[in-house]
């Protein structure tokens, strides 16, 4: 609810900025909502769902977070005019919808079970376990969450358990797959789309916008899919195959600008078409895999800190891509900049084979309690 509020007053702000240091601090305070929701949001739901449809819940954020980039492409193609230079002020004012639409809505939402028991308002817990979990299994998720926090106020946990030795595994598993995640080149491509397109030879600022919207169009196909095979297929194989994909993708993508005089006109054409390739592949596993892993990998007394660790993992790692990607373009010329987040992703698929571990169909109870015996994360 405060983010809401912090959202909708930074798209105003951004809006009418009179100057680019307001314009600046006006994204800064866009940015501390962004990062707050980003862990909250997927922390909500994994606390909330049902065990065998927690992955596809916690993934739907992810598939929304895609339907909005393409939204926000959607309309700025709209409000693009070249001939107008201060159209983007309507294209950030836009941002005031989603944001209101936000605070409504958060009004109508409890607070989950886990949490509410925690606070020993065992009564409310058990009315919202009642409306989400499946019947058969309201008994015995209530259990395991009662001896959960029984557990935890016997040890009387804190922000630092969090580097216990017993977590270890986990935060390396949240910091590694960020890493990799974002080290792929995943956001440059989703920032700097239509300033690659015009690397491609699409002269426009308008026209730049499109393919950026086959993209999204794209991004959003492929997150639904991803919902659709995370409880069926699983974590573990999703990333395999997804990362795997990813490489071929980029180094193709790479090939299309080191061969960009034989292709021609072509060239935006092969362009879009392997920047499609890799959006499908990290579609289906980095890009959901991130947010769902982190909110089911660590026991309720951490799992607050846990998921701000990771959110700070994300945001610090896009930072440093998003900063560094046009200096990269103009140091080394953007073909090797694709070649060099190739390879990237092959470490990122040695490591995941070691460290990816299979949640699917275990309750966060029993996430734990295999975190607890210092097993190999591949037998999960």
């Amino acid at each position: 609810i405060i983010n809401a509020v912090i959202f909708a007053v930074g798209a105003i702000g951004c809006a009418y900025a009179p100057n680019v240091t307001t314009l600046i601090v006006m994204r800064i305070l866009i940015g501390v909502a962004i990062g707050i929701t980003s862990f909250v949001v997927p922390m909500y739901i994994a606390e909330i769902s049902p065990k065998r449809s927690r992955g596809a819940l916690v993934t739907l954020n992810q598939l929304m977070i895609t339907i909005g980039i393409l939204a926000s492409y959607i309309t700025d193609y709209a409000l693009s005019d070249d001939s107008n230079s201060e159209s983007w002020r309507w294209m950030f004012l836009v941002g005031l919808v989603p944001a209101v639409i936000l605070l409504v809505g958060m009004f109508f939402l409890p607070e989950t079970p886990r949490w509410l028991i925690s606070k020993n308002r065992m009564e409310e817990g058990k009315r919202v376990l009642e409306q989400v979990e499946d019947p058969e299994l309201i008994s015995a998720t209530l259990i395991d969450i009662e001896n959960e926090v029984k557990q935890e106020l016997q040890n009387k946990s804190s922000a630092m358990d969090i580097f216990k030795p017993w977590l270890r595994v986990p935060l390396m598993i949240t910091i590694g797959i960020f890493f990799f995640q974002q080290f792929s080149g995943v956001n440059t491509i989703i920032y700097y789309s239509p300033i690659i397109f015009k690397m491609a030879g699409i002269v426009s600022n308008t026209e730049s916008i499109i393919p950026a919207i086959i993209i999204g169009t794209v991004n959003v196909m492929a997150c639904f899919l991803s919902i659709l095979l995370l409880d069926r297929i699983g974590r573990r194989k999703l990333y395999i195959i997804g990362i795997w994909g990813m490489i071929p993708s980029l180094i193709l993508l790479g090939g299309c600008f080191h061969f960009k005089e034989a292709l021609g006109a072509s060239l935006p054409v092969f362009a879009v078409l392997s920047i499609v390739c890799y959006i499908i592949f990290i579609a289906i596993s980095l890009a959901p895999l991130g947010w769902l892993l982190i909110s089911e990998i660590f026991p309720l007394n951490v799992r607050g800190i846990g998921m701000s660790i990771g959110s700070l993992a994300h945001w610090a790692f896009n930072a440093i891509i998003a900063f560094t990607f046009l200096k990269l373009v103009n140091g080394l010329g953007i073909d090797v900049t694709f070649w060099c987040y190739a390879g990237i992703c092959l470490v990122g698929a040695i490591w995941g084979y070691y460290y990816i571990p299979e949640t699917k169909g275990k309750s966060l109870e029993d996430i734990e309690s295999f975190w607890r015996k210092n097993k190999d994360p591949r037998k999960l």
